[in-house]
């Protein structure tokens, strides 16, 4: 047992999803070959003036109530002054002592993670380098509206510090202002880290681990930190207050500069920006129209659905599975949706940020439930009239008949069937009234074969039991 207590603090930055730049007219789309959407605002050329992108400070605002901040009234932008390459202004506008929102907070079920503040700030470019020891420079993202949502050091673990993240990449993506997607760095976070002897209260120096842009990473990177730390520690030595980077590789941090040296960013107030004032109308227009929270859907999937806890977690991880689900749901009874859902159509679907390719639409998943519900077909050929629908348009009816596949629930064109074979074999029929439950199986079976599946089981049974007299 260490005698150690990691204290985890998460800053994330989240791009928003708005069709142009915080600061400026360039579009915001990914993979675009590099420097063309660009001007001299977001290059930083002088006489440039940077007007603020409402959009971007409605998807702010929507964050930040997401997750129960308080809206100040004004609040002010400021340059964060720093020189980097990909930072063609040589500051980046961002906000600092006074940001448009506070205290808000995280529910992870066993913790509650506070959070210190959401603020907006533009994005930088983006560093390319080259294998052959040169980097070039790519100004596409330069400008691309931020939310950095910043954590107090609440978290304990590794582990609770993913499952921060996937959490608030969820709401993120639910929200609709973010597509969560850590491939393309549009969701990002920097992990601060220190450890401090167990019961102490005192913090102990921080390690910022930067731009980490993977759960698994962030998982594996921390728990390096927190045994590096401790070794550090147990060998006599201090902990150095510096950042540094991951090397998956190699499956360690390594140092990249220390914050003993560092300047200060020099923050002062932004002077070509007007304060930002957010009146009561205007957060009451965003409150408005803000999409359910999926905590409030997985809620809402149990008491209205009467879906089980677990059901409703998996139906919500998407925001489009979600919405396939309640579009079915609307014309199907909720449950079966649900079941088949989960067990034929998950397995097909194929997700990125928040595009899903999904093979069949909503209406072919209702049609097929309600098919099942009357009896038309059973549940076994419902997954054969799934594979027939798949990637295509056609209606599940339709295959149903072309395939000859209707149940058949009619009790009288049954009977004489089921007769006929409890006639053709008395002494399982007798065994079957002595005691020996086992064989209505083999009788079913029967049926089933005399039918080529077409019978309904549950009819099946009931005839059955009434022709064997138990």
């Amino acid at each position: 047992m260490s005698r150690f207590e990691p204290v985890i603090g998460l800053e994330v930055h989240a791009q928003l999803l708005t069709a142009t730049k915080a600061f400026c007219s360039c579009v915001t789309n990914f993979g675009a070959p590099p420097n063309t959407h660009t001007c001299p605002t977001c290059l930083g050329l002088p006489g440039a003036l940077p007007v603020l992108n409402e959009r971007a400070v409605r998807f702010a605002v929507r964050t930040a109530l997401a997750l129960g901040c308080t809206i100040e009234p004004v609040s002010r932008f400021s340059r964060k002054n720093y020189f980097y390459p990909d930072l063609p202004k040589g500051y980046q506008i961002s906000q600092f002592d006074e940001p448009f929102s506070r205290h808000g907070s995280l529910d992870l079920g066993a913790r509650t993670a506070r959070i210190t503040r959401v603020h907006m700030e533009e994005d930088a470019g983006k560093n390319i380098h080259e294998g052959s020891g040169r980097s070039i420079v790519d100004f596409n993202r330069s400008g691309v509206p931020l939310v950095e949502v910043v954590g107090e050091p609440d978290l304990r673990s590794a582990a609770e510090a993913a499952e921060y993240l996937r959490a608030l990449r969820e709401i993120l993506m639910f929200i609709e202002v973010n597509d969560g997607n850590l491939e393309e760095g549009s969701f990002r976070c920097d992990a601060n880290v220190s450890i401090r002897a167990i019961g102490s209260t005192e913090l102990g120096a921080r390690v910022e681990l930067k731009n980490i842009n993977s759960f698994k990473f962030v998982e594996k990177a921390i728990d390096h930190e927190i045994a590096r730390q401790e070794g550090v520690l147990e060998s006599g030595g201090k902990v150095a207050l510096e950042t540094r980077g991951w090397d998956e590789k190699n499956g360690r941090t390594f140092s990249m500069r220390s914050k003993e040296t560092a300047q200060d960013y020099r923050y002062f107030p932004e002077p070509d920006l007007a304060p930002l004032v957010l009146d009561e109308a205007f957060v009451a227009s965003v409150r408005a129209e803000m999409p359910e929270l999926p905590a409030a859907k997985r809620a809402r999937y149990v008491a209205e659905y009467k879906l089980p806890p677990a059901a409703a977690g998996v139906l919500t991880q998407h925001p489009r599975i979600a919405a396939l689900f309640e579009e079915a749901a609307k014309v199907a009874d909720p449950v079966r949706v649900a079941n088949f859902v989960q067990s034929e159509v998950l397995r097909d679907v194929v997700t990125k940020g928040l595009a899903a390719e999904i093979p069949v639409s909503a209406s072919q998943i209702a049609e097929i439930a309600a098919l099942v519900e009357s009896g038309a077909i059973s549940g076994k050929q419902s997954k054969e009239i799934y594979g027939k629908v798949r990637g295509t348009a056609k209606s599940p009816r339709d295959v149903v008949r072309e395939l000859g596949m209707e149940q058949v629930s009619d009790a009288s064109a049954l009977e004489p069937i089921i007769l006929r074979i409890v006639a053709a074999n008395p002494k399982q029929a007798a065994d079957l009234r002595g005691g020996k439950v086992g064989l209505m199986g083999y009788f079913v079976g029967l049926v089933m074969r005399e039918t080529k599946g077409s019978a309904n089981p549950q009819l099946v049974n009931e005839l059955l039991k009434k022709a064997l007299g138990t």
